[in-house]
């Protein structure tokens, strides 16, 4: 049996997020300058944007560039930008031909103007799409954004806007980047590491998580499959026991 009639289309993870891992392992491996390996990861990233909406995942958030890797060499940081500018003009077809929605998360003001220009397009001509929203993690980190919403929500008390007992988990999620999106219900990291790297702290609470040795150039649709097919083997309890999510076994 082929691993996507595996699948249940039923019990699909409503929120998939990725940590995408290894460009620069996987140009090194093969005795390429590290640009290259990126370059050739944007494939990998069509053919999973191309995968999730195939299948039905309402929501897919990409950690493209976090807020440390601006600590990176200069020339290759520059290249990362050139890359994501081109790939937004290139793959704005591709959006409107599968009606998936462009999103974009971080602190985005420290991006070059000219990637700002470009996002910002792309996400206004895609705006109506329904079938998915594609979230870009684009100098993103996940301490920075809890700060920020610390921030918000004490000026507003501050401001008497809401009340200190008002603050609960629905009035943070509202100050977040991801105030529009669900909580992740998948992460998936590739190239072997096992860390979280500042990625979603809050939104990835309750979480499943896949790690796998496959460097992101050379991650296929099987392998996002793969990761599907775990996660949907799994029994998620939200602190609950197997006897409250599944009462029959009591039976």
């Amino acid at each position: 049996m082929e691993l996507v009639q595996q699948i249940n289309t039923a019990t699909l993870p409503q929120h998939l997020a990725i940590i995408m891992d290894g460009n620069g392992r996987w140009a090194k491996q093969k005795g390429l300058i590290r640009a290259l390996g990126h370059e050739s990861g944007t494939k990998s990233v069509k053919t999973t944007v191309e995968t999730c909406a195939k299948l039905g995942i309402k929501n897919l958030t990409l950690y493209a560039f976090s807020t440390e890797n601006w600590n990176r060499p200069k020339l290759e940081v520059e290249t990362l930008m050139k890359l994501l500018i081109s790939s937004l003009k290139k793959e704005i077809k591709t959006l409107q031909a599968n009606n998936i929605k462009l999103n974009a998360i971080g602190n985005l003001t420290n991006l070059p103007s000219s990637v700002q220009k470009e996002l910002q397009e792309v996400i206004d001509k895609t705006s109506e799409n329904t079938r998915m929203t594609l979230t870009l993690a684009l100098s993103y980190g996940a301490r920075e954004e809890l700060i920020q919403a610390v921030k918000k929500i004490s000026n507003k008390v501050k401001n008497n806007i809401i009340s200190e007992e008002a603050i609960d988990e629905s009035i943070i999620n509202q100050h977040l980047y991801t105030h529009n999106l669900p909580d992740v219900d998948l992460v998936i990291r590739t190239s072997g590491e096992h860390r979280i790297s500042n990625f979603l702290l809050w939104q990835i609470a309750y979480a499943e998580f896949y790690f796998t040795e496959v460097l992101w150039p050379d991650f296929s649709e099987n392998h996002l499959y793969e990761a599907i097919i775990s996660y949907q083997k799994r029994e998620r309890r939200f602190g609950k026991t197997s006897e409250q999510i599944i009462p029959e076994k009591n039976v």
